[in-house]
């Protein structure tokens, strides 16, 4: 909690009627970075602190990441960061098999080099990460992969979408454990898609994600487990 509360410490939120929406994204960065995991406890007055806001804005901040159900508040209790169940991998994944694969086929930058460089980077830097052996590095070069592909689309609501998704898929990964057993096969799929966009395939890339996502949704569901915080 204390390099959280440091790196909160060291961003910049603008004192004005979106400070709280600032404090949102700076908090929900550090769940996206997989540096508060499922279950922490967030104190009010700490992350106010450490954020120079108000408590009144960190409430606020805190209500909004709980209605992204990224956060959970218990009475009496506090605030504390979801523990997602099977449930909400579910529906995690109903959305990001919509959205995903359609920016792939018909996004306004599917076609854009520049676009699809940004993917293949994204795998370049997962592969090289394994390489290394730095399957935390790989978790996050995969988060940038998807990041990247829904980018495709040219949609900054989409790409605003698509974080809210990314961090709830950050504590979905905290709770599979093994880090390495989950990602290692789907960096070979995202190279294999990677390699399909750069080539201009994208029905091929599209139907390929697709048919991965429905895999790790039911590769996850399965190994979850069902207990989540009172009142999720």
């Amino acid at each position: 909690m204390e390099s959280v509360l440091a790196a909160l410490a060291a961003t910049r939120v603008a004192a004005a009627s979106s400070t709280a929406d600032r404090v949102a994204g700076a908090i929900r960065e550090q769940i996206a970075a997989g540096r508060l995991a499922p279950g922490a406890r967030l104190p009010e007055q700490a992350f106010a602190e450490a954020l120079k806001v108000s408590r009144n804005t960190i409430r606020e901040s805190f209500g909004q990441l709980v209605s992204e159900r990224i956060l959970v508040r218990e009475q009496h209790r506090g605030v504390f960061v979801a523990i997602p169940g099977p449930g909400d991998v579910r529906d995690v994944y109903r959305a990001r098999r919509l959205i995903e694969p359609a920016a792939i086929r018909s996004g306004d930058l599917a076609g854009d080099p520049a676009a699809t460089a940004r993917v293949a980077a994204a795998v370049a830097r997962g592969r090289g990460a394994a390489a290394a052996g730095d399957w935390s590095a790989v978790a996050d070069a995969n988060q940038e992969f998807h990041r990247a592909v829904v980018a495709l689309a040219g949609s900054a609501r989409l790409d605003r979408q698509m974080d809210l998704l990314l961090a709830e898929m950050r504590l979905i990964f905290h709770r599979m454990g093994a880090v390495r057993e989950f990602h290692e096969p789907y960096l070979h799929e995202n190279t294999r898609i990677a390699d399909r966009l750069t080539a201009g395939r994208r029905a091929e890339a599209a139907d390929e994600l697709a048919a991965y996502l429905a895999a790790a949704e039911n590769q996850i569901a399965a190994r979850l487990p069902v207990d989540k915080l009172a009142g999720q």
